[in-house]
């Protein structure tokens, strides 16, 4: 009897990992990929001790300091030299149930990227419902093979990407421990909408009226509260729906501020 040797392909998988002061997260962040192959931790004007940190897990550290998000996305990508690249942020973990899918799912797999699930925790608890990209998505393409993407640089938050290449779905959800407490939250909702100001200004791209964002509040009330569920979560999808619904307004306004005292 004959027996044909069946050719399996064992992929290497590179994770790359933008950091700002993180030192709270980081640490557990890269404890949980102990299954890669390669870490690349970018340190974006980093103060405190991520790098020390970050020193634990890998000798692949690049130090420097980018406005743009998608530039220091890209500079995290190219770093990579596995044929897999997995991204990730350092208030996020990795499941070893999603780990083993992870490692099941290159194996023998033409190039392509994998969108996986996101579970986003406001202190213990897993909001499930009522997510707007603007503060948290509910899945992210962020397993990818390696030289298919690439980011615009043109934002200083939430980069886009040029899709041109197949993806599949993965089931286990990445742990995203997105906000501590509800006031971190709202410290969150600041930031973005800060950042989104600005590319509002950098763009000039400062329009809009106040019917415009009346009518634009309330169907994105409508979209958080009812259509993406966020009724299920009580009165924190309230909240949550009522900040989706004011990022555009508050994004213009803070725009409009900084454009006349320019």
């Amino acid at each position: 009897m004959v027996f044909k040797s069946i050719k399996i392909e064992f992929m290497k998988i590179s994770a790359v990992i933008v950091v700002y002061n993180e030192e709270k997260n980081l640490e557990e962040c890269l404890r949980s990929l102990d299954f890669v192959d390669e870490i690349v931790v970018v340190l974006d004007k980093c103060t405190d001790n991520s790098k020390k940190i970050a020193e634990k897990f890998t000798d692949k550290i690049i130090e420097g300091s980018w406005k743009i998000e998608g530039a220091r996305r890209n500079v995290a990508l190219a770093a990579a030299s596995c044929e897999w690249i997995l991204e990730i942020d350092a208030d996020e973990r990795i499941s070893k149930e999603l780990a083993q899918e992870i490692l099941a799912a290159i194996k023998n797999c033409k190039p392509c990227g994998f969108n996986i699930p996101i579970a986003n925790y406001i202190g213990k608890r897993w909001v499930k419902h009522g997510w707007l990209r603007t503060l948290g998505v509910l899945k992210r393409q962020t397993l990818t093979y390696k030289n298919l993407k690439k980011y615009d640089e043109d934002k200083e938050i939430h980069p886009t990407f040029i899709l041109n290449f197949a993806v599949k779905n993965l089931q286990n959800p990445i742990i995203h421990l997105v906000d501590e407490n509800i006031a971190d939250l709202l410290l969150r909702f600041n930031k973005y909408t800060n950042w989104k100001s600005n590319d509002m200004v950098r763009k000039n791209k400062i329009k809009g009226g106040i019917f415009y964002f009346l009518i634009g509040c309330k169907l994105r009330f409508l979209k958080s509260f009812i259509f993406k569920k966020g009724y299920k979560e009580g009165g924190l999808g309230v909240l949550i729906a009522m900040l989706a619904a004011l990022y555009p307004f508050v994004s213009y306004l803070k725009a409009q501020e900084k454009n006349e005292n320019r």
